[in-house]
């Protein structure tokens, strides 16, 4: 997955794989391309040569395996994962992994076209209106 580095090297090392809003491996510059998310920009690669939707949960990394029940982790595979999903819409860098699992695997229960553009417009919403962090 391609994407601008944002974090101190060795970041995985130092902390968990998690972020939170105030972690203290992001960069300076950093916390500003994550506010804003252009750190997602060369996603659109991805999109283009079929690694990635623009709509999906957002693939993780392999220690975050561990959070799941293996029917689980296989119903959240069965989609390809996402520049934005339906946790990034709704919980944006909030709310526990518990939140973020199962929206990942409602989305997989409920996708659809309509689905998909309703998950664009509000991740829309959270990246520009009061929603935003």
């Amino acid at each position: 997955m391609l994407k601008f580095r944002s974090m101190v090297k060795n970041a995985a090392s130092i902390g968990p794989y998690f972020t939170s809003t105030s972690d203290p491996r992001v960069t300076r510059v950093g916390r500003f391309i994550r506010r804003t998310s252009i750190d997602e920009l060369p996603q659109i690669l991805n999109v283009l040569r079929g690694d990635m939707s623009l709509v999906g949960p957002r693939p993780d990394v392999p220690a975050q395996r561990a959070l799941y029940s293996d029917a689980d982790w296989a119903q959240r595979c069965s989609v390809r994962p996402g520049i934005t999903g339906l946790a990034q819409a709704l919980l944006r860098s909030e709310g526990t992994e518990a939140q973020r699992l199962a929206l990942d695997l409602r989305y997989t229960r409920e996708m659809s076209v309509g689905f998909d553009l309703k998950i664009m417009a509000w991740t829309l919403g959270r990246l520009t209106g009061k929603g935003s962090n």
